[in-house]
């Protein structure tokens, strides 16, 4: 009865985070507890293989009928109707946040949840594009669809650290989704790290030419940007919102990609 319990739990929380993450109809199919939605970040990455995967998907076989450019617009507008463009929404209002609000918390915290968009958002979200496309554009495609697979739930699974590292900086509420994360135990962040390490592994066993181009670095600069952020954030706001949690994951998994064209770049001029 135990184990029958426990693993309905465990599939009421994956299909929480099914339908926190995504605009896909999952809620038409069944729909969890309020409560689950509180554990969605544990499952973050896990949402990152079916967002990923689909982009990827799309990236690779539209490359066949269309100029690579238009395929990854195409990739990248895919991943967008999918999760309602909602990682997009909080990285803007953390531009807007971070950039207007100077060193006032309760200034920032406005900011950020005026629906509004300001100087700050539109210049961000626009370089943050252009640097996704130019990015994606500067790969083959084969390995920036497996490059995909991998970025999505890798980042999601760094950022994701950020509710075990410092409180939630507004009240239940006071949140825009009225759900503030639970802290994640030793058994929920093994599953994290699962989740998020897996695709990274098939990343390197599928194109194993990245072994060779200082693949720590593909690790070691993603956490490296998730730190800086982290110290950002905690100077200004001392917690964090879920316009953070999505700032933080789309910047980490642009570095993610940078390097890699860093790397590329690198290792054809030697």
């Amino acid at each position: 009865m135990q184990i029958s319990l426990n693993t309905s739990k465990w599939y009421d929380n994956i299909w929480a985070a099914l339908i926190f993450f995504t605009r896909l109809p999952f809620w038409r199919l069944h729909q969890p507890p309020k409560d689950c939605f509180k554990t969605v970040v544990e499952h973050w990455p896990l949402v990152g293989w079916l967002t990923g995967g689909i982009m990827a998907a799309v990236l690779y076989f539209s490359s066949m009928i269309f100029p690579y450019p238009i395929a990854v617009l195409l990739a990248i507008s895919v991943r967008l109707l999918i999760t309602g463009a909602l990682h997009e929404d909080g990285l803007t209002d953390f531009f807007d946040g971070f950039g207007g609000g100077g060193n006032n918390r309760q200034c920032i915290l406005d900011i950020m949840k005026d629906s509004r968009i300001g100087t700050y958002g539109v210049v961000g979200i626009i370089m943050y594009g252009l640097l996704l496309f130019f990015s994606l554009s500067s790969m083959p495609v084969r390995l920036a669809s497996f490059v995909i697979i991998a970025a999505d739930p890798f980042s999601k699974m760094v950022a994701g650290q950020i509710i075990m590292m410092m409180p939630y900086a507004r009240t239940e509420e006071e949140a825009k989704a009225k759900v503030v994360y639970r802290n994640i135990n030793i058994k929920a962040g093994i599953s994290l790290a699962v989740q998020g390490l897996l695709p990274l592994a098939l990343l390197f066993y599928l194109e194993p030419a990245l072994m060779l181009v200082n693949w720590q670095w593909i690790i070691f600069v993603p956490c490296l940007v998730m730190y800086f952020l982290y110290l950002m954030i905690w100077r200004k706001l001392r917690g964090y919102t879920g316009d953070c949690c999505g700032a933080l994951f789309l910047l980490i998994e642009l570095s993610f990609y940078l390097t890699i064209v860093m790397l590329i770049t690198i290792n054809a001029k030697m």
